[in-house]
């Protein structure tokens, strides 16, 4: 008969990402962990997980078992938490995977504010404009923009946000205001590195869809750096108003051919399960969508 308590070792593993940190989570050996998960595939006669020296990844057996009994142990593991604190207060560490250029526009201040008011409570943060592995990087929560193509993840829409054409003053000074989109060819345009050799940007205008496609000499692979490159008056950028409205409206950059742009640049808050979510989860997820919506960085239509 399967031991149910080899069914929530395996789930802490697939969440941990390894043996050795499941196993440290619950305080047993790592080891024994990984013997437990062996005598469970023996007990099911299936391979739950590839092993290798660097990450376990999930059979087609392990996906299946995992989605069907990872709600159960959290529930569980969540209502035997509840009898043991005996309380509501949120505590514990929240692991949150955001933009690299994320504390340009979710203030400090806001998370100060968190902390304070959840004082049991403790942030991690780790900042990359790549996407995150959720189980392989031990986070909790993303905060991502666009398609999220992983069906296992629950994705909570914030709202949705523009990208608009932005340059500074003293870069428009020196080179000219562009009144078309074709006069973007003349300009120094800051992008992501090209992959095909040439760089593309599709905007909606007045007359609907228009590409264009734009030159420059700086090329970077984070917008964070695009950003801080059209400060510095190296030219034009085709960034998110989230990452921008702060400087335009501080005098340090100018919109660029306002009509023009992306919408419907949406964001979301990824996590992995909505069921018995850990308060401490489910109150940062909370205060922060409400940051974001009442401070007027996203639409949250």
């Amino acid at each position: 008969m399967v031991d149910l308590n080899d069914v929530a070792l395996f789930v802490q593993v697939v969440k941990a990402g390894s043996f050795a940190e499941a196993a440290r989570r619950i305080g047993i050996p790592s080891n024994t962990a990984s013997r437990r998960i062996q005598q469970l595939e023996e007990e099911f006669g299936l391979r739950l997980l590839h092993r290798s020296t660097r990450r376990l990844t999930l059979t087609d057996a392990g996906e299946s078992l995992y989605a069907r009994s990872a709600d159960q142990i959290e529930a569980l593991s969540e209502a035997a938490l509840e009898l043991a604190e005996g309380g509501q207060v949120p505590s514990g560490k929240v692991r949150v995977a955001a933009p690299a250029d994320f504390f340009n526009w979710f203030r400090l201040e806001w998370v100060n504010e968190f902390l304070a008011t959840f004082p049991k409570v403790r942030l991690e943060f780790a900042l990359s404009d790549a996407r995150a592995d959720l189980v392989a990087a031990g986070i909790d929560v993303a905060i991502r923009t666009g398609a999220i193509t992983e069906p296992t993840l629950i994705a909570r829409r914030v709202g949705s946000n523009r990208a608009t054409l932005v340059a500074s003053p003293a870069y428009l000074a020196a080179r000219g205001t562009p009144q078309s989109l074709e006069a973007l060819a003349t300009h120094d345009c800051l992008a992501f590195p090209p992959a095909s050799g040439r760089v593309v940007w599709h905007l909606n205008g007045p007359d609907g869809l228009a590409d264009v496609e734009v030159r420059g000499r700086f090329y970077a692979n984070t917008a964070l750096a695009l950003l801080k490159a059209s400060i510095a008056d190296m030219g034009i950028a085709l960034l998110p108003d989230v990452m921008t409205s702060q400087y335009v409206h501080d005098g340090e950059l100018v919109r660029v051919l306002p009509d023009y742009g992306i919408g419907g640049l949406e964001l979301f808050l990824v996590y992995q399960s909505r069921h018995q979510m850990p308060r401490a989860l489910n109150v940062f997820i909370d205060f922060a969508m409400t940051r974001m919506v009442t401070a007027g960085l996203v639409s949250a239509d």
